[in-house]
């Protein structure tokens, strides 16, 4: 077919595309319901590795705390801890799955037209070079004629404007004929390829990561400096009450005087949904992420938040030395003296240095003084313990007393044994030896 040149292309022309729907990760199960799953299971996988390391002790020398502090300074148990966790979770996955109801089918296929049009970007802005040299009095045209002598020819043709006379390729227009027009150069397609597959998504993973960041700290301080949104927790036993009942938040988050990592999400429903699931929900949407991305996206927000209330300070864990905000800062919030102080989570930590909440007092003699002041309570629950252990015994040995008939002399006579039990050996006070010896 012939090549007809007369029609002019001002740059290299963009190729077609045909959508198709994309292929879930793990069939049968669509990719964004898998979005809302995947949270939850490093939620519990994280959570439940730093339980193994809790109660077998391990690591203590990276702990904030130490375990009698968990015992006696904690104003909830963990099974409330637990039954608040799974609840904001189903809550979670509810709203999720109501806004999937309403998402559209996402498609692949254009990804290589997005990737030239990217290209073609970078092609208009080579062609602004010339003008913008012009302006500090360099002379475009003659730097690229003496770069393509030597031997710099995509160098001269990025400094003539995107000048690039070899690269060409034929293209088939929509009334069969055939014309020659100009192509993408390697560099180009190469740089445009980085944009599309890496850097425009970390752009997004940032700006998502920016607005959960403000949308936390302005809505968690918001909850400490207001009464009604910080409040009192009541207990309560019907489910209604429950809901109902406390119309006030945040308080019940600092039940957790020290944070253990599946207490993250420990929080009244509606604060959960607001403050966790809103924020991240609205990162998503303006960040423009599609569903793969949310997908690290929400798993990495989640595994933060649970790093940040583990309880440990590793040396050698990454997003622990990734960002300021890491457990042993999340930690001074959490403890009566700087609950007014390092709000920002779950990922840096600018606002508090921009608006002067971050914690600069002493730390080191308050934790101190509250691991003694934690230990003291349990030798003395030990100590009343052990007391009160003989008492229990006298008493159980005398269920025991039986009488015996023993025939000497001409007169029965009858005398008492007692018979020792083997259980009742000693107090049992129900309080670990690690917690005891620590």
């Amino acid at each position: 077919m012939a090549v007809n040149s007369s029609i002019a292309f001002d740059l290299p022309p963009l190729p077609t595309y045909t959508l198709q729907p994309r292929e879930n990760l793990l069939d049968p199960l669509p990719d964004n319901v898998l979005a809302l799953l995947l949270p939850i299971v490093a939620y519990w996988a994280l959570s439940m590795v730093y339980h193994y390391l809790d109660v077998n002790d391990y690591f203590v020398e990276y702990r904030l705390h130490t375990p009698a502090e968990v015992l006696k300074r904690n104003r909830v148990t963990r099974w409330e801890v637990v039954r608040d966790v799974v609840l904001q979770q189903i809550i979670q996955t509810v709203a999720g799955l109501a806004f999937v109801y309403f998402d559209a089918e996402e498609t692949v296929g254009r990804e290589e037209y997005d990737v030239a049009v990217w290209a073609q970007r970078l092609r208009i802005f080579q062609k602004t070079i010339p003008s913008l040299l012009a302006l500090v009095g360099v002379d475009a045209v003659g730097l690229s004629k003496s770069m393509s002598q030597s031997g710099h020819t995509i160098l001269a043709g990025a400094l003539a404007g995107g000048s690039y006379p070899s690269a060409t390729q034929s293209q088939i227009l929509e009334s069969g004929a055939e014309v020659l027009a100009p192509a993408f150069m390697g560099w180009e397609l190469a740089v445009a390829g980085f944009i599309f597959w890496y850097f425009v998504p970390a752009l997004q993973f940032m700006l998502a990561i920016c607005i959960v960041d403000t949308w936390q700290y302005f809505l968690h301080r918001a909850m400490h400096l207001n009464r009604w949104l910080y409040g009192e927790f009541i207990r309560t036993l019907s489910l209604i009450s429950y809901l109902t009942a406390t119309v006030t938040f945040h308080s019940r988050h600092h039940r957790l005087y020290v944070p253990y990592a599946f207490g993250a999400l420990y929080n009244h429903p509606f604060e959960g949904f607001l403050l966790d699931t809103a924020g991240t929900g609205i990162g998503f949407l303006v960040s423009g992420m599609n569903t793969r991305q949310a997908m690290w996206f929400f798993t990495m927000s989640t595994i933060k938040t649970v790093d940040d209330h583990c309880g440990y300070e590793f040396p050698w864990d990454p997003l622990q030395h990734f960002t300021s905000n890491n457990a042993a800062y999340h930690d001074i919030h959490h403890q009566s003296w700087g609950i007014k102080s390092n709000f920002s989570q779950p990922f840096f930590i600018f606002w508090d240095r921009l608006l002067g909440t971050q914690w600069t007092g002493d730390i080191q003699q308050r934790y101190e003084r509250a691991r003694e002041n934690a230990q003291k309570q349990v030798d003395l629950d030990a100590i009343k313990a052990a007391e009160a252990a003989p008492a229990v015994t006298v008493t159980e040995e005398r269920e025991h007393e039986r009488v015996i008939v023993s025939p000497e002399g001409p007169a029965t006579r009858t005398r008492l044994r007692r018979k020792t039990v083997d259980s009742l050996k000693g107090p049992s006070h129900g309080v670990p030896g690690s917690v005891l010896h620590n």
